[in-house]
């Protein structure tokens, strides 16, 4: 029943609370570049603002692969937050972004198209560290189910403090933090248009910003499940650290300037060879 109960909390909520951190993002950016910034609500403007436009789709199919990546992120959100399997929750994250690719793919615009390219390697950049903490969650509480991950005795960040520190670098990639923000961007400074959304407004734009909410959510989900166990004042810590995490995502998105492709690349790898295999590795020897 609990379970059940935080699947619907997800599937509606998710978009509130990851509509009011977009904001929390833009008014601390903002303050940090001595601006005003938008008020609270202004993601929520925004949505009632595209939907109540004209959809000017360059193709039939663009709304419909939009409206997949949607669907893809709430199915493994509800994976997530329904205490199930981990690794498959993250494999269909992954078919999710092949969906968001396939949308920005689907028109003629270069923009697009460039953008699309380089979310692939944005892809291939993240993919591995991601699968490795899945892995790790399995060395560290034996188990793959979230279900069981947060029953756990002690704290999963115990034993995996170096894939904590991978993921914050995963997650700035997943949220198109700059330096990371090749394939598009919130800043003004995109040197490609607005790369993959382009092409899209109207509802179609909507249903991405709508989608983008619910990931955001999911992706500092798996950042409580790091902190989280069976001691009820864990859940108090995880949302705190939580909170500190995002702050260090938007401080990190204003003060770095945007890397090539290559370099995001190989930066990733290295990550991802220094904190995850290391730490997997040390865990195999301990555990």
């Amino acid at each position: 029943m609990n379970r059940v109960i935080c699947v619907i909390a997800y599937l509606l909520l998710a978009p509130l609370i990851g509509g009011l951190m977009d904001s929390f993002d833009r008014i601390v950016s903002a303050r940090m570049q001595r601006r005003k910034g938008p008020s609270v609500w202004q993601p929520f403007y925004d949505l009632r603002k595209l939907f109540s436009q004209q959809m000017l789709a360059v193709n039939n199919v663009q709304l419909l692969l939009n409206l997949s990546y949607l669907v893809f992120i709430v199915i493994a959100g509800a994976m997530l937050f329904g205490g199930m399997d981990i690794l498959m929750c993250l494999f269909i994250l992954s078919t999710a972004d092949m969906f968001l690719v396939m949308a920005a793919s689907s028109d003629s615009s270069p923009f697009a198209n460039m953008g699309a390219s380089r979310e692939m390697v944005q892809m291939m950049a993240y993919e591995p560290l991601t699968l490795l903490v899945a892995v790790g969650f399995y060395l560290a509480t034996g188990s793959f189910h979230v279900a069981d991950i947060i029953q756990a005795p002690v704290s999963a960040v115990a034993f995996m403090p170096g894939l904590l520190v991978g993921f914050m670098f995963t997650a700035a990639l997943k949220l198109r933090k700059s330096p990371f923000d090749l394939s598009t961007s919130h800043h003004a400074h995109q040197e490609m248009v607005k790369g993959i959304t382009t092409e899209m407004s109207g509802a179609t734009l909507a249903v991405m910003n709508i989608a983008e909410y619910y990931e955001i959510v999911l992706i500092f989900g798996i950042f409580g499940l790091f902190i989280v166990n069976e001691h009820w004042w864990s859940w108090i810590v995880a949302a705190a650290v939580c909170m500190v995490i995002y702050f260090a995502e938007i401080l990190w998105d204003n003060v770095s300037a945007r890397l090539k492709w290559n370099q995001v690349l190989a930066g990733c790898w290295i990550v991802t060879l220094l904190t995850g295999g290391l730490n997997l590795l040390i865990l195999m020897l301990i555990k």
